[in-house]
């Protein structure tokens, strides 16, 4: 299993634009023009998928979904194939966005589980679109040693004792499902008496907040730098092997249970090329090197089924069902929607 990967997103994607050229895409048949989350990928498998077909990945990464979608718009690069999160997936459906993907012609395509096919027809009511990728939940990871108390509930993250050491995701809908489940909401309500409420309370909560981070999150928690974050589970499975004072909670209110999916953009110019990249990372082979490599759920049933008991069994990883049934997936919300969310998140981050 890896142990543990420290990479500065920065980095990365310098390191992604200047191999890779992204930003140089050709027309030709053997190139694949791939748009991914940091860090989110075994980066040995883009050249076991060139020994095996010939085909070049050239490698993008983003931070966000809001992020990729802007970059997407900018029509500077026409992406092959983007992995992203439900809500953007369905915002993309709606939008003409999204090309099908045959998954006829595919070999491994049935290691995916029929669970998370259907989890998915929450935002591709007919598996047309997205293949899932990975799955997981929102919670908080925090260090025992600097928490007095049971974590159990998301109103930890406003007691004034943790000023100065709670860290946010630096992502609109991550921070604002924290009010919203505490308060007993949806995290998919369009109530906007709800929504102002929530603004307000993380309003309110700015002043105890370190900061709003994605992936840096991880380290911070690792190095004690801070006493806890709001984070993705795959990141709180990584930092507690790396620090063993960790601990990870969905929180007693429930969260968000979230699924990246592999989709073909409408500016695909190498459809089949985009297939047989997806088809190759549904491999078992492939899969198990991504689960080791990420560390997040994979619904890949192959890989599951060859794990021990204790990964299977850890519900940081595999949440078992009464935190499911907690947990809500995220939904696209209309434009209107999200010019609000965006206004709100302009005005939080300005105080």
């Amino acid at each position: 299993m890896k142990k543990f990967l420290t990479l500065i997103l920065a980095v990365s994607c310098l390191f992604t634009l200047c191999a890779c050229g992204a930003n140089e895409p050709s027309a030709s048949g053997d190139e694949l023009v791939v748009f991914n989350y940091g860090d989110y990928i075994d980066r040995d498998l883009l050249d076991r998928f060139k020994e095996e077909t010939g085909i070049t990945v050239k490698y993008e990464e983003y931070i966000t979904p809001e992020d990729m979608y802007t970059k997407y718009q900018g029509g500077s690069v026409p992406y092959d194939l983007i992995i992203t999160s439900e809500y953007m997936v369905e915002k993309m459906i709606q939008a003409g966005e999204a090309l099908p993907v045959d998954t006829g012609r595919m070999t491994n395509i049935g290691n995916v589980g029929d669970t998370y096919w259907e989890f998915c027809r929450a935002f591709d009511p007919d598996n047309q679109y997205a293949v899932p990728y990975m799955f997981g939940t929102v919670g908080i990871l925090y260090n025992t040693t600097l928490v007095d108390e049971e974590v159990t509930s998301w109103d930890i993250l406003w007691d004034e004792k943790y000023a100065d050491n709670i860290i946010m995701e630096n992502s609109v809908r991550d921070a604002f499902l924290v009010p919203l489940k505490l308060k007993g909401y949806s995290l998919n309500t369009t109530d906007t008496a709800q929504l102002e409420e929530a603004k307000q309370m993380l309003i309110d909560q700015k002043p105890l907040v370190q900061a709003y981070y994605v992936d840096e999150s991880r380290d911070a928690l690792i190095s004690g730098d801070a006493a806890m974050a709001v984070i993705y589970s795959g990141d709180a499975t990584v930092a507690m092997e790396a620090n063993e004072d960790l601990a990870y909670v969905v929180p007693e209110e429930g969260s968000n249970v979230w699924f990246d999916c592999m989709m073909i953009p409408a500016t695909c110019r190498h459809k089949e090329a985009a297939e047989q990249f997806i088809d190759f990372l549904c491999g078992e082979e492939a899969a198990m090197a991504n689960f080791e490599y990420i560390y997040y759920g994979t619904p890949n049933t192959a890989v599951y089924d060859t794990l021990d008991d204790e990964l299977k069994e850890d519900p940081t990883i595999f949440p078992p069902k009464d935190i499911m049934a907690k947990c809500e997936v995220y939904q696209y919300l209309g434009s209107e929607m999200e010019t609000f969310y965006s206004q709100m998140w302009k005005e939080l981050k300005s105080r």
